[in-house]
């Protein structure tokens, strides 16, 4: 399972019980330099919520009872997904969460999922740390337009990764409504990667965008779609 393969164990964390105070919480908080970690019941099965630094500074700066429960304080109690959740969930329940937490398929705490080790899945699904450069290209929602644009660049280099998404309502027209960055092989050279966005072009797969990842800024962008800018700025 990919989420199970991402999941840092309970037995590797730093969690609270959920009868400790808030006194000793923020101890735990501070000498591990989290700001945030989950709270569990004395079998530390069931997770009870997550338990922030922030909350625990704001409640005592305000002369807040400190040897209240851990759980006065606790959030995001519902904020869980099972192993075997759909790998989309992930993204829908994460959003700004420093983490979600993992329960087993008895509903068990298994663990934490971080946003760091989703960066790192995606990174390198997107090959970022390999690749030459990446291509964000438009499509219609036609059917077999992904194998279409594969075909093309196949024919020039072997590619090493690609991710799709939504283009943004409203622009381009309406027609294209499929954003992919196609991401290229290290030893792309620019000739090539530039015959690749001129045939993709040619087939009514404009190319918005261009990443040269090497140097690690855009060569194009979609505010200019279609014009590098070396050739912008030998115009002038």
């Amino acid at each position: 399972m990919l989420i199970k393969s991402l999941v840092i164990k309970k037995d590797y964390l730093t969690t609270v019980n959920e009868h400790a105070t808030l006194e000793e919480a923020l101890k735990v908080l501070e000498s591990s330099g989290y700001r945030c970690v989950p709270i569990l019941d004395d079998s530390g099965k069931i997770f009870r919520g997550n338990i922030y630094k922030m909350h625990i500074y704001r409640h005592k700066s305000q002369g807040g009872d400190m040897s209240l429960p851990v759980t006065y304080l606790l959030k995001n109690a519902t904020k869980t997904i099972k192993i075997n959740a759909p790998f989309f969930q992930v993204f829908f329940t994460i959003k700004d969460l420093p983490y979600i937490s993992v329960l087993d398929t008895d509903g068990s705490f298994y663990g934490i999922l971080t946003h760091a080790r989703l960066l790192d899945m995606l990174s390198s699904a997107w090959n970022v740390k390999t690749g030459a450069y990446v291509l964000t290209v438009l499509s219609t929602n036609d059917s077999g337009n992904l194998a279409k644009m594969c075909k093309i660049i196949a024919k020039f280099v072997n590619l090493a990764g690609a991710m799709t998404l939504d283009a943004p309502t409203g622009q381009y027209n309406g027609k294209y409504v499929r954003r992919t960055l196609f991401t290229l092989p290290q030893g792309t050279s620019e000739t090539q990667m530039k015959a690749i966005c001129k045939k993709l072009k040619s087939k009514d797969f404009p190319v918005v965008a261009v990443e040269d990842l090497a140097a690690g800024m855009n060569i194009m962008s979609e505010e200019k779609p279609g014009v590098f800018l070396n050739e912008e700025i030998n115009k002038h």
